[in-house]
C-alpha cells in the first residue's frame, strides 16, 4: 500500500466552509489514470487536482471531477498553487505555467494585503455565438417564467475551455425563486453542446460586487458550483462585449459574488486588460483558497 498526500481546500473563499470544494493529491505521477477516476467518485469533490511534477517556474498536473476530465479548472487551479505554496515548494510573486494534459496556462501567484496566497488563472478570452433558436424550455427547467430572463440582454453561446450558456436574468429576486430539474438539465445540455448554464444578474447581495452568479454544471459532474473561475472569466467577457463595464481604460476589474444560495459564499476576481481598442488583451481569473483538511490516501 502506498500513501499520497491529501489537501482538502476551499477555494474563493478566505474562511472554512465557503466558496468550491477541491482536494489535491501531490506526488501523483505514479497514479494510474483509472485509479484517478476512481478516487475523484471517491472523493466525490467538484474537483480533484493531481500533481505529477513541478519545478520552480512549472507544475504538470490533471484535473478530474466525479465524471470525467476537466481541460480546466479555475477553482481546482486555485487549491492546487495554494497547496504548493504553503509547502514551500513555490514562491509567491512570480508567473508559472500550469501544464495540462490538454492545455497550458499562465498563472501569477502573488498575496492579498491580508498576506494570504492570491492565485490568479490567465484565461483566454472566450468567443461568443448566438444561443440555439430552440430553447424555450430553458426557464422551465430553471423552475421559472420568461418574465424571469433580462429583458435587455440576450442569452448567448460563451466558448472556452467550457462550454456556457450565459442566461442573464432581471434580478436578485428571480435568482431566488430558481428550482432546477437537474435530470431534464443533463439531457438538455447534451442536446445543445453546452457544458453549464451560467446564470447571473447585475443586482448583488454585496453592493461591492459587479454580479451575482448561479452555475449549473451537471453536465460535467457538480449540480451547482459554488464557486467557478472558468465561468465568470466567460461572464466577465460577457459584459465588457455589451458594454456592461468600461472600455475606455487599460484594465478592468469585475468581481463576482456566488454560492450564496448553497450556503457557501465566495468572491471571484476577474481583471481584464484592454488594448487600444477595447478588446481583452489578458484575462486573468482568481482569488485565495483556504485549507479545511491535510492527510493522507492510501492506495
Amino acid at each position: 500500500m502506498k500513501r499520497y498526500p491529501l489537501a482538502l481546500f476551499d477555494a474563493f473563499t478566505d474562511v472554512a466552509f465557503g466558496g468550491s470544494l477541491a482536494a489535491v493529491i501531490t506526488a501523483a505521477a505514479t497514479i494510474s489514470d483509472e485509479q484517478r477516476r476512481q478516487i475523484a467518485r471517491e472523493i466525490g469533490m467538484p474537483a480533484t487536482a493531481f500533481v505529477d511534477d513541478y519545478g520552480k517556474d512549472w507544475v504538470q498536473a490533471q484535473f478530474m471531477s466525479t465524471v470525467m476530465e476537466l481541460p480546466m479548472c479555475g477553482h481546482g487551479t486555485l487549491c492546487l498553487f495554494t497547496q504548493l505554496l504553503e509547502s514551500g515548494v513555490l514562491q509567491a510573486d512570480r508567473d508559472v505555467e500550469l501544464r495540462l494534459p490538454r492545455a497550458n496556462a499562465s498563472v501569477s501567484l502573488g498575496t492579498t494585503a491580508a498576506g494570504r496566497y492570491r492565485v490568479m488563472l490567465e484565461i483566454q478570452p472566450p468567443r461568443f455565438v448566438a444561443a440555439p433558436a430552440d430553447i424555450d424550455e430553458l426557464p422551465a427547467l430553471l423552475g421559472l417564467g420568461t418574465e424571469a430572463l433580462s429583458p435587455a440582454l440576450p442569452m448567448e453561446i460563451a466558448r472556452g475551455d467550457f462550454i456556457h450558456l450565459v442566461v442573464p436574468l432581471s434580478g436578485l429576486a428571480a435568482m431566488r425563486k430558481i428550482t432546477p430539474d437537474f435530470s431534464a438539465m443533463i439531457r438538455f445540455c447534451h442536446r445543445h453542446g453546452i457544458e453549464t448554464i451560467a446564470v447571473f444578474c447585475l443586482e448583488t447581495e454585496n453592493p461591492e460586487m459587479h454580479l451575482h452568479v448561479r452555475d449549473f454544471c451537471p453536465a460535467v459532474g457538480v449540480s451547482e458550483s459554488a464557486a467557478a473561475g472558468t465561468t465568470n472569466a466567460a461572464l466577465s467577457g460577457y459584459l465588457l462585449r455589451h458594454a456592461l463595464v468600461a472600455t475606455d481604460r487599460a484594465a478592468v476589474t469585475i468581481n463576482a459574488e456566488q454560492g450564496l444560495e448553497l450556503g457557501r459564499p465566495s468572491s471571484i476576481q476577474s481583471l481584464l486588460e484592454l488594448d487600444g481598442n477595447g478588446e481583452i488583451r489578458r484575462l486573468q481569473v482568481g482569488g485565495v483558497a483556504t485549507r479545511v483538511f491535510q492527510g493522507e490516501i492510501n492506495l
